[in-house]
């Protein structure tokens, strides 16, 4: 058993110190990187310069103290796929890697089946029960619809878990009042999908933790090419790593990226210390949300041109949105970039394209503002499905962040099931089209939309 355990020390000493060498990387090189050197790969892996993909269902071990030692966690290992695997490893490496940089402090990160999964299991989690009382949390209602259906109906009508919406996200005293002594954290989305919310995240930050409690956000429209939350203080970022992380569009993936140690008023040493790694020795592992090892090593392949991908898009998607502003048949439009948005000062804040200061293109810090937009058609929701059912090369579909630009009504889709007085409540009226832009050239985005406005 000595020897199992000299073993496992030195393993994470090695791992400890690939972290403190490539957290000196900029953003672009830790997404092409992770944690694999060429040394591991030589060493270990026949010198193959591109992660492995291990697709063994589990891991043998040399003699019963080596699998007891494992087993009982006293070592790093993977075991059993829906545990843990070395491809899921590096793909963890990398994210927690993305979303802290900018920060000197250690992360952990656990990945998941879906975007949905990691939100369960986040969640589920923090509401467990301790002590008297019925846990509680306070949510922005502007959130994605199968979001809200998990919170409302899953855990508000199925399990009696009281979910607080907020409505106006940038008042902090309505915030306030919704917290009490079971609450147990608060949840913000942003840029909200598809009505393209934004909040003060770290006023709300403060004042969680001013509760003692943490901060839990979803990061995915962003991703950490513009937003990365807990620089800013949030404990618990979730992904949906299905959309702008994997956006060649052939798989699902969720992901959970935490601080050591998180804000909470839970009871457990292990849960505090490293919430991520807690999530995928007990939660994730007794649930079976797991991430498919081919899947994350498609995530991590799309990873590496993260930066570059959010930059175009995003300059294509400002320049989708002042086409439509100005179109005579288009009533509203939805993008933070438009200095006309309510909300653009206050994104332009925290929304800024990672390293674009050490990029010769730009040679300072420029504001970027995603790939996601919405739009309202003039004539109500019948022309609004005029108009959408017209789009030639846009893909109807209820996707986002894909290479390929994407259209949706939410009313009618993503946020059906939530009903019309929870859409109302989140600003989601019924004759709105949310638009993903993709890698097209925008004159041809620019040039389907044209004609599909123009017929009616």
């Amino acid at each position: 058993m000595k020897a199992c355990l000299e073993r496992g020390r030195q393993c994470l000493e090695e791992h400890r110190e690939r972290w403190r060498r490539q957290k000196k990387l900029r953003f672009d090189t830790l997404a092409v990187h992770g944690l694999y050197t060429a040394q591991e790969a030589i060493e270990r892996n026949q010198g193959a310069i591109i992660e492995p993909l291990f697709l063994a269902s589990a891991q043998a071990y040399r003699d019963s103290d080596d699998m007891e030692a494992a087993l009982s966690y006293q070592v790093p290992t993977w075991c059993y796929t829906r545990i843990h695997n070395p491809t899921l490893g590096s793909l963890e490496d990398t994210l927690a890697l993305l979303e802290s940089y900018g920060m000197d402090e250690e992360v952990g990160c656990c990945v998941y089946s879906s975007g949905m999964a990691a939100i369960e299991n986040v969640t589920d989690t923090l509401l467990m029960q301790q002590g008297n009382g019925t846990p509680n949390f306070v949510a922005t209602c502007q959130v994605y619809g199968g979001t809200f259906q998990q919170f409302s109906v899953r855990k508000g009508q199925e399990r009696g878990i009281d979910v607080r919406w907020i409505k106006d996200a940038n008042n902090l005293d309505e915030w306030r009042s919704r917290i009490d002594k079971n609450t147990r954290f608060l949840y913000g989305e942003l840029p909200s999908n598809p009505g393209l919310g934004f909040f003060d995240l770290a006023a709300v930050v403060a004042l969680a933790h001013e509760h003692g409690i943490p901060m839990v956000v979803d990061s995915t429209v962003a991703s950490p090419a513009l937003l990365r939350p807990l620089v800013l203080g949030a404990d618990i970022v979730i992904q949906s790593a299905t959309k702008v992380m994997s956006s060649s569009g052939m798989g699902m993936a969720g992901a959970v990226i935490s601080r050591k140690p998180i804000v909470t008023r839970l009871q457990n040493e292990e849960l505090v210390a490293d919430f991520a790694l807690y999530l995928k020795r007990y939660p994730q592992r007794d649930q079976g949300g797991c991430l498919h090892p081919f899947q994350a090593l498609m995530t991590l392949n799309d990873l590496r041109t993260l930066r570059t991908r959010v930059d175009v898009w995003s300059q294509t998607a400002l320049a989708v949105a002042q086409f439509l502003e100005k179109h005579p048949r288009v009533l509203a439009v939805s993008y933070l970039g438009l200095e006309s948005h309510p909300l653009h000062e206050l994104a332009a804040k925290y929304l800024w394209l990672v390293d674009s200061e050490h990029d010769a293109r730009y040679g300072r810090r420029v504001n970027r503002y995603s790939h996601l937009l919405a739009f309202r058609p003039k004539g109500g929701p019948p022309a609004t499905r005029k108009v959408f059912d017209r789009l030639q090369m846009v893909w109807r579909a209820t996707d986002l962040g894909r290479v390929k630009t994407v259209a949706t009504i939410p009313a009618i889709s993503t946020h059906l099931l939530q009903g019309e007085e929870a859409r109302d409540m989140a600003a989601i009226p019924p004759d709105l089209i949310r638009l993903s832009v993709g890698a097209e050239h925008p004159d041809d985005i620019i040039a389907d939309l044209e004609q599909a406005l123009a017929a009616g």
